[in-house]
């Protein structure tokens, strides 16, 4: 904490608010950027987005504080209305991802914060995590790109929950996402179906069900009718059943970039349209075809899994 002239804390100077009104994969994008913020250790950085996002990250440990977007009143610096004020906590920097495509926001955000950077969520070109790292000012470097810490408790209700699901406590858990946020970032369900008969060996398979999964795991299920449903786990559980995950498979999706941002070995299903919103850490990001299960594809996914399930626990 810094303090003023006359001894008293500044509460202003201490803390960094970062806006992000993404969606789960979008956020996680942000985590390079969001560590460059906190990076001197003096501050604390307060990221505003979807409630449930910003509670999972600050009990990752990626943000020290989190606050409702919506609470926050933004709305109010779209119009040019003195009498509509957003509500913002006092701040010594702010980054905002939103709000850079309206002149107005920019111009009655930075007459409350003169310093305010507002940049757009997505570069024109290139790869979105490092177009936001750049809008920080700060260069990649290892320590901002490092797997995120599983809390001890977090990893003992993420086992309670695979347990709940069917693990029994000894075999590999595979975590399986047939779905994701949009149809078509959806592989078909024959292909992971083939790639699981080809690759999955003796690990328990879990298909991990969202809130937009239920007819792509239907889908799947019809196919291998045997496999059991982890059923639209809280963020925060799913993220410690990670920490007992041999490997994950999916789509790109908000939970496989979870699942990379933790750093378990992970394939990652991506439409050629799509590749710009790769994790930022290393993972095995398969390209391939949306419109069925091409057979090089089943052969170079089952491959990649197959390697996953052989990795140092």
């Amino acid at each position: 904490m810094r303090r003023d002239a006359s001894g008293e804390v500044n509460a202003a100077a201490a803390v960094v608010l970062a806006i992000h009104p993404g969606a789960l994969g979008d956020v996680l994008l942000a985590v390079p950027a969001l560590r460059a913020l906190g990076a001197s250790g003096s501050a604390t950085v307060t990221l505003a987005a979807q409630p449930r996002l910003g509670a999972l990250l600050e009990r990752l440990g990626v943000v020290g504080a989190h606050a409702s977007l919506e609470g926050l009143g933004l709305d109010a610096l779209f119009v040019d209305d003195p009498a509509r004020r957003p509500r913002l906590p006092p701040v010594a920097r702010l980054v905002s991802w939103m709000g850079a495509q309206d002149a107005t926001f920019v111009r009655r955000l930075r007459a409350l914060v003169p310093e305010a950077v507002v940049a757009p969520s997505l570069p024109a070109a290139g790869e979105v995590w490092a177009h936001l790292l750049r809008t920080t000012g700060a260069p990649p470097r290892d320590d901002l790109t490092a797997a995120v810490r599983i809390p001890p408790v977090l990893q003992r209700e993420g086992a309670e929950t695979l347990t709940a699901a069917g693990w029994d406590g000894r075999r590999q858990v595979l975590l399986v996402q047939p779905g994701a946020g949009s149809p078509a970032k959806c592989w078909p369900a024959e292909g992971f179906a083939e790639v699981l008969r080809r690759a999955a060996g003796e690990a328990c398979v879990l298909i991990h069900q969202g809130p937009a999964d239920a007819v792509a795991v239907a889908a799947l299920r019809a196919r291998l009718p045997q496999v059991r449903v982890l059923l639209e786990p809280p963020l925060e559980r799913l993220a410690g059943a990670l920490a007992q995950t041999a490997a994950w498979l999916g789509n790109d999706s908000g939970p496989s970039h979870l699942a990379v941002a933790l750093g378990r070995p992970a394939v990652v299903l991506f439409d050629a349209r799509h590749v710009a919103w790769r994790p930022w850490r290393a993972a095995s990001v398969q390209v391939v075809s949306m419109e069925g299960p091409v057979a090089r594809d089943v052969e170079a996914v089952a491959a990649s899994l197959r390697a996953a399930l052989a990795s140092p626990p």
